[in-house]
């Protein structure tokens, strides 16, 4: 699949989601011009919705690879399945920890099907697969047990709730929470593969090696490592591409709390700074979205603004509701839906007859969030 000649290359790597072909025009050319050599790039979306592409050396992947196998104890014995987009780094990291311990690799190119899954891991013999939290609540939702083959399933792109975790080894699957970003090019810290590796609770998960960690005054991760990536290309309204290094740290929008237990260094995930999300795995940031809603409100003349709010879901993490005073919203979704990816499309609109507000106007967030849980 990727072989000695692609990551010995300096070669760029693209890494386009299906049916976005365009959004990546120009790119590598840009790359090219620019000096840079061996980057693996990766679509994100960035903290004002403008898509930006992260740039990682393949020698990051490499790093990262080498710790996950290290880890998890991989040999060229192990067979991986690729269950994730390999345009995403949850599914294309497993190819350089296939590439360094000769372990084999299946790739299911197939819509997503629970069932459709577990016999691919038992026809092929997989030991060792990552998921997100969505697909466990499939395989549990279902009742799937684990194929006898299977020694690890990788948990990240979000956090499984304790409950799916317990319902989901009792199918006998062996799952483990990692915790990791696109620009670490995957894994940060995980949870232990040998029981006899005690954590300090069930939350915590220990730091790869590779890793540097630290906390700002209002507890974001600030990460730093030989796997971190180089930048970010953005591209501007005109079509140029401009180029946005991190620096030998990145301060992350996650909470953290770290602690040194037994020698080793740990993890515990405490949440998202204020208005970021995470959805089938994807982070979210909510502001650029609720602007792009009353932008569109205006231009179909909305005398009340509508209001995006983010609520839990077993299965997505979250899942987007448009709060509205108004009944009539097709016309408002339909535009909304347009220009916005399927992963954030509302899911269900909820009519008040009046959303709380300040004197202002502006919109009680709080208010409004604990009357739709109730």
């Amino acid at each position: 699949m990727f072989d000695a000649d692609f990551w010995n290359s300096r070669a760029h790597h693209i890494a386009t989601p299906p049916h976005q072909a365009g959004t990546a025009t120009g790119l590598e050319a840009w790359a090219v011009g620019q000096g840079l050599e061996g980057l693996c790039f990766f679509q994100t979306s960035g903290s004002e919705g403008q898509p930006k592409w992260v740039a990682l050396a393949k020698a990051a992947f490499l790093t990262s690879g080498a710790a996950v196998n290290a880890h998890f104890a991989v040999t060229a014995a192990d067979r991986w399945l690729i269950a994730l987009p390999l345009h995403h780094v949850g599914g294309f990291a497993i190819v350089a920890r296939a590439y360094l311990s000769g372990s084999a690799i299946v790739q299911d190119n197939t819509r997503w099907q629970p069932a459709a899954f577990v016999e691919t891991c038992a026809h092929h013999g997989i030991t060792l697969v990552s998921l997100v939290p969505t697909q466990v609540h499939d395989l549990v939702q279902k009742q799937l047990p684990c194929p006898a083959s299977l020694r690890a399933a990788i948990i990240g792109g979000g956090g499984m709730s304790p409950d799916l975790a317990a319902a989901a080894k009792k199918l006998g699957w062996p799952v483990f929470q990692s915790y990791g970003m696109t620009e670490a090019g995957s894994q940060i810290a995980t949870r232990p593969w040998l029981a006899t590796q005690e954590a300090p609770g069930d939350d915590w998960l220990e730091v790869l090696p590779h890793w540097q960690t630290d906390v700002d005054t209002q507890g974001r991760l600030i990460l730093s490592g030989p796997a971190l990536a180089q930048g970010y290309a953005l591209q501007e309204a005109d079509g140029t591409w401009c180029w946005q290094p991190i620096g030998d740290s990145l301060t992350t929008r996650d909470l953290v709390e770290p602690r040194i237990a037994g020698g080793r260094r740990w993890l515990r995930f405490v949440g998202r700074e204020s208005g970021f999300i995470k959805i089938l795995g994807e982070l979210v940031h909510l502001a650029p979205l609720q602007a792009r809603l009353e932008a569109l409100a205006l231009l179909q003349n909305w005398v009340r603004l509508p209001v995006i709010v983010a609520l839990p879901d077993s299965r997505r993490e979250s899942r987007l509701v448009l709060v509205t005073e108004t009944p009539d919203t097709a016309d408002l979704l339909a535009a909304f839906h347009a220009l916005t990816p399927a992963f954030c499309h509302i899911s269900e609109v909820i009519h008040l007859a009046q959303i709380p507000r300040s004197a202002l106007g502006k919109v009680n967030h709080s208010a409004l969030t604990a009357m739709l849980r109730g």
